[in-house]
């Protein structure tokens, strides 16, 4: 899957502390007359699998190559390893980076360029393969320093058997197709499963959900400048003051904050919410409840029901700018990146859609039933954007003064008009 930032919103903190870390030495070389690469990533133990797996039939496609696969027990220690690894020239030739740290690596010039090597005739991944606004900060300047290697496009997960029970009548998935998901008919389906006692829609605080929220009701966050806008934005405001109230009177829930053990997951299982705004990965979730046919996607709602660009959650996947099988190390990162590799390693495993051209066919497996959605969101949508994802950290606080907003601590001209300032603050814009 797209492993990032937000590891209980990926459902994957508990199960990557019992990852046991091969302890490699992050070096590369020849030896026996193969060439060996060394690459390093987080993940569950099923991820783990299927890369380890993916390893195995890279070496039988590339004999002279062998491939050390460098997993790391903790998303929250991994980056700061990584770098250190990199600065005492240590590290792995290739690499995983999260959405939320991809800038510190970036401006710490330790990304091999990567545009002459994409476009080379050993190159499997062409820059046009990718969607262009799933970039973001691996891009500066013109030159490509990391490309995504898959996504999660963030869709609206609903159930079927909580929309019944609230009485509600209209499939959002219908609605979407007929350019009638709209976000009053969406709001109105809210406030009906909250009087049934039910959870209206739950999200993660995250730059995903704000970002989207404009961007869905005809906001502007950035301008093509790069500054912040959304607080003096007209819709922007005033799509960020009805997010705030539909936090603050219980329609909407911050998954972030429920208790553990009775979280998002468990009451989505339990048909106790009608919406739930995550990626491909929760087909895991609703499988393992036992009737996931009572599940279905549709994208966010907008006032006149016409789609808009929304949020994608991606990972990255880079090269040491000071490997020594340079050759062989792009060979591996092409190949894991290519047509053929993402669909080797996402199929059948229903937590990621690919973030390559031609390989949608993961996706369109039968389930869910309107999975095309997730692919036309990819197509249009776009990661944290450019300026706040260069700056590490940026993103988290810019959540922070977004939760005060959704408990009811500020209002939403006091969020966004904080938020300018802090933005402004960190990168001058």
């Amino acid at each position: 899957m797209a492993r990032m930032i937000n590891l209980r919103r990926l459902g994957i903190a508990a199960a990557a502390a019992a990852i046991v870390a091969t302890s490699l030495v992050g070096c590369s070389g020849s030896g026996s007359g193969k060439t060996t690469v060394v690459w390093s990533t987080w993940g569950t133990p099923q991820e783990l699998t299927r890369d380890r797996q993916f390893d195995t039939q890279f070496m039988k496609q590339h004999p002279d190559i062998e491939v050390k696969l460098q997993p790391v027990a903790d998303y929250g220690d991994y980056h700061t390893k990584l770098l250190t690894e990199l600065t005492s020239g240590t590290a792995p030739d290739v690499f995983y980076i999260g959405d939320d740290q991809i800038g510190k690596f970036v401006h710490s010039n330790v990304l091999m360029p990567l545009n002459s090597l994409m476009n080379s005739k050993d190159s499997l991944t062409k820059p046009s393969d990718f969607p262009e606004g799933l970039l973001g900060a691996a891009e500066q300047k013109g030159q490509i320093l990391a490309e995504p290697n898959d996504t999660n496009p963030d869709v609206f997960w609903y159930d079927k058997v909580a929309l019944k029970k609230a009485g509600v009548t209209e499939d959002p998935a219908t609605l979407a197709a007929q350019g009638k998901w709209t976000t009053g008919t969406f709001l109105e389906m809210n406030q009906k499963l909250k009087d049934s006692g039910l959870i209206g829609t739950m999200f993660w605080n995250y730059w995903s959900t704000h970002y989207s929220w404009i961007s869905s009701q005809g906001g502007k966050a950035f301008d093509s400048s790069g500054k912040f806008v959304a607080n003096t934005d007209s819709k922007s405001v005033a799509a960020m003051t009805t997010l705030g109230k539909e936090f603050q009177n219980g329609q909407f829930v911050v998954a972030d904050t429920m208790p553990t053990g009775d979280g998002s997951d468990a009451a989505f299982s339990a048909h106790k919410a009608g919406f739930y705004v995550q990626g491909r990965y929760t087909i895991g979730t609703v499988k393992a409840a036992g009737d996931p046919q009572n599940y279905d996607i549709a994208p966010w709602p907008t006032p006149n029901g016409t789609p808009a660009p929304t949020g994608v959650a991606t990972s990255y996947l880079a090269i040491n700018a000071k490997t020594k099988v340079k050759s062989a190390a792009f060979e591996f990162w092409t190949s894991f990146l290519s047509k053929q590799g993402q669909t080797f390693r996402l199929k059948g495993g229903g937590n990621a859609v690919p973030s390559i051209s031609g390989a949608e066919s993961v996706v369109l497996d039968g389930y869910p039933a309107h999975a095309q959605t997730m692919l036309t969101l990819l197509k249009t949508g776009f990661e944290d954007p450019k300026p706040e994802a260069d700056v590490p950290g940026l993103s988290t606080q810019v959540s922070a003064i977004m939760l005060n907003l959704y408990q009811g601590k500020v209002t939403a001209k006091q969020a966004l008009d904080q938020t300018a300032a802090l933005i402004k603050s960190k990168t001058g814009a």
